[in-house]
């Protein structure tokens, strides 16, 4: 039986991107440059406002990758990048088209200073236009592009794939950011990965209709399935088996955040303009209420019972059976999501949400407290550029990390640092978060700080597709200040 990957037992840290749009589609990025001052590479973190304790540096920029829409960091600390260049050619006639196809980029920082200095192409294909998710476990990468989700193989370690296989099929949302995202690692070797409202179904590499254990179609019809799902995959999935809705009815929801005890999170984004957007606690099997159950009617459809408040009417929040949401939030875009459950962050983020959302161009922590069956949050901000209206923060994840400081000994799974992940149309950038602002270190904090808390899985969540054409955004880390 084939088995897909898995990753326990690695080491992860938060990796993140901080992103700035600007109107630059079919444009170099020195043509940018030259235009623009403001958009120079060497100005990249210029305007952030973080929480006290934490500091941001620059990674990656232009030339060195182009429109990042997604990034995993391998187990020798090299970040992985899906492009999206050829993003909704349709609406952007004039942008100039990568003929080849998007890429798939291996940036590596080799002589520890912070900066990345060495850039593979793993791959390049038409296939993967516009890819939203991409993760990746051992010799194996899992990459997201409605319709498809691909597995890549790399048998003898060249940095060259040598297997290309389908996993699933059918999938909605081509060239749409309510397709199908992110893959994410959880407990017990399983993955999870959502996709938004028009993703509609799941057909697995045959072109056949995907059943979940109990029989069911994998299909938003509404027997039993409705809109947006959250899916759980056996680690020795086969052949459209090992397959289970984990909840449904949801809009668009971004990449899942895994906590260490298996608890499963994510945002879901509202009809633009309604001031809906929501966190939520994933209960098994739940119905989330973006339509109406039985009948699938809208939620601005009248009905007994209906919510006066129009954020909590969208969710149907006084129906039978929904489950609650945890918080709204407003207007917004929400991205990517992760749980921090380290020690070197502020306490105040410890055991909590880190969650990016592009729309206000914010990134924030929930700050949770148990409440009945599920929970509360307060929101708590930690990075905003009030300056700039083109900071758009899609997602949040983990990362591996070396302290190069302590003889580049390996952090333990349970010391993340929290950062900001990339998407983006025309430039891309990668900032580091260090322990001084002023610095371009790699390290979240020294290597004597270690502790005995519990191990995080990797749970991050994917970029957002939730950006402009000619977006310019740089590619992130965020970690304590010294």
């Amino acid at each position: 039986m084939q088995h897909l990957p898995s990753i326990r037992g690695h080491p992860f840290v938060l990796v993140g991107v901080l992103c700035m749009l600007c109107g630059c589609a079919g444009r170099t990025a020195e043509d940018i440059g030259r235009d623009d001052p403001r958009r120079d590479p060497a100005r990249a973190v210029d305007g952030f406002v973080v929480a006290e304790g934490l500091a941001v540096t620059l990674f990656a920029a232009e030339p060195m990758l182009v429109n990042p829409t997604n990034i995993d960091v391998d187990a020798r600390g090299r970040v992985w990048v899906t492009e999206a260049v050829n993003y909704r050619p349709d609406y952007n006639p004039h942008h100039r088209p990568q003929e080849a196809g998007d890429r798939i980029l291996i940036l590596e920082d080799t002589t520890g200073d912070g900066v990345a200095d060495v850039r593979k192409v793993y791959y390049q294909g038409t296939d993967i236009n516009a890819a939203l998710g991409i993760a990746v476990a051992g010799s194996s990468v899992i990459v997201s592009s409605s319709p498809n989700v691909w597995r890549f193989t790399d048998e003898d370690g060249d940095d060259q794939p040598d297997r290309k296989e389908l996993l699933f099929t059918g999938i909605g949302g081509e060239q749409d950011d309510h397709g199908v995202h992110s893959f994410v690692f959880g407990p017990g070797g399983n993955w999870l990965f959502n996709f938004g409202n028009a993703g509609a179904q799941l057909l697995d590499e045959d072109g056949k209709p995907v059943r979940d254990r109990d029989g069911r179609l994998v299909a938003a019809t509404g027997t039993p399935f409705r809109q947006g799902m959250i899916v759980r995959l056996s680690r020795y999935y086969w052949h459209g088996v090992g397959v289970e809705v984990l909840g449904h009815n949801f809009r668009n929801p971004y990449e899942v955040a895994v906590d260490a005890f298996g608890t499963v999170w994510q945002a879901d984004n509202d009809d633009d303009g309604n001031r809906g957007v929501r966190l939520n606690f994933v209960m098994d099997h739940g119905n989330y209420g973006y339509r109406d159950e039985r009948t699938g009617a809208h939620w601005s459809v009248r009905r007994t019972g209906m919510h006066d408040s129009i954020p909590l009417r969208h969710w149907h929040q006084n129906d039978p059976g929904v489950v609650p949401n945890v918080l709204q939030t407003g207007a917004g875009s929400p991205t990517g999501m992760t749980m921090y459950e380290g020690t070197l962050l502020p306490a105040v983020f410890h055991n909590q949400l880190i969650h990016a959302d592009a729309g206000p161009g914010v990134v924030r922590a929930y700050l949770l407290t148990k409440e009945g069956a599920g929970y509360s949050a307060e929101i708590m901000d930690i990075m905003t550029n009030p300056d700039d209206q083109w900071f758009r923060p899609p997602a949040c994840g983990p990362r591996h990390f070396s302290d190069e400081d302590a003889g580049a000994r390996t952090l333990p799974l349970h010391k993340p640092c929290p950062g900001i992940r990339s998407r983006g149309r025309s430039r891309g950038r990668h900032t580091a978060g260090s322990r001084n602002a002023a610095a371009t270190r790699t390290d979240c904090a020294s290597g004597s700080e270690r502790s005995g808390a519990r191990g995080a899985p990797r749970g991050y969540p994917v970029a957002s597709g939730r950006f402009r054409a000619g977006s310019r955004r740089p590619v992130g880390r965020l970690g304590p200040a010294a």
